[in-house]
């Protein structure tokens, strides 16, 4: 089955084109979704080379898997799920140590930049994005789901195979955990006050 591409056709004919092997169809989708994948990806996992790696990855799953896809969910549903998974499959691979050095690393630098920032009144968005790195993944994936995505609770808990219950409780404690790295104090100030 080969579309021609230049004609105007649904997304729905574009995926059983490639689920059909067509390379030309497979491509036209990997271009239109290659972006919003790559940016979920970058968002948990936060490191660009990592990203491109899992996008890869995410890819070459959605090219072995897309004759599974029944359309039962929006494809998109079914492919950000994909790529949440994969995410978080990686994060899991990384070694434990070298993670909590670069986390201690990107928690100090992170801590220093908001009280530069808080002392100017303007929130940085580069330690919008070290605090988000600093979350647990779970807790981390549903913050970015929900409110950079624009995802809705129902859809978060399909695409993660969660209860909406624990969604809505995640994103809670994500936000509660973002405000108390975003405003906790710098340590050489808590000291300096506790001298006194």
């Amino acid at each position: 089955m080969s579309l021609d591409i230049a004609q105007p056709i649904s997304e729905w004919q574009l995926i059983q084109a490639s689920a059909a092997g067509d390379e030309q169809a497979f491509e036209h989708l990997y271009r239109h979704y290659s972006r919003r994948v790559y940016s979920l990806c970058l968002r948990i996992l936060g490191d660009p080379t990592d990203a491109e790696d899992v996008t890869q990855e995410v890819f070459l799953q959605v090219y072995r898997k897309l004759k599974t896809f029944r359309g039962d969910s929006a494809f998109t549903t079914w492919l950000y799920r994909l790529t949440v998974n994969a995410a978080l499959m990686h994060l899991r691979k990384s070694t434990v140590r070298h993670e909590q050095a670069e986390d201690d690393e990107q928690i100090k630098i992170m801590t220093d930049h908001v009280a530069r920032e808080r002392r100017n009144r303007v929130l940085d968005r580069l330690a919008l994005e070290r605090a988000i790195q600093a979350l647990p993944p779970g807790y981390r994936t549903v913050f970015i789901l929900h409110d950079v995505e624009g995802y809705e609770h129902e859809e978060i808990a399909r695409m993660l195979g969660i209860s909406v219950g624990t969604t809505k409780s995640q994103l809670h404690k994500a936000r509660l955990r973002l405000r108390q790295i975003l405003t906790a104090p710098p340590k050489g100030r808590e000291e300096n006050d506790n001298q006194r």
